[in-house]
């Protein structure tokens, strides 16, 4: 699998990782990996923060986007 933001800019890059929101395939150059909180809970509600907060791999547009819904 190649990079898809690489392959944007005309560049042939294998990608390591694939960015768990939107699965695009992303190279080491292209990836940021996050710590992000978790919830856990029951429809609709009520809904807790999980204590501990997960590793993930996302590319800079849905990490951009999960940003800005914290806010």
């Amino acid at each position: 699998m190649k990079c898809y933001v690489c392959a944007k800019e005309g560049r042939d890059t294998e990608a390591i990782a694939i960015c768990i929101v939107c699965g695009m395939g992303l190279c080491d150059e292209h990836i940021v990996r996050e710590d992000i909180e978790l919830w856990s809970g029951g429809y609709p509600f009520p809904s807790e923060k999980v204590k501990e907060k997960l590793p993930r791999i996302l590319c800079r547009e849905c990490f951009n986007a999960l940003e800005a819904a914290e806010k």
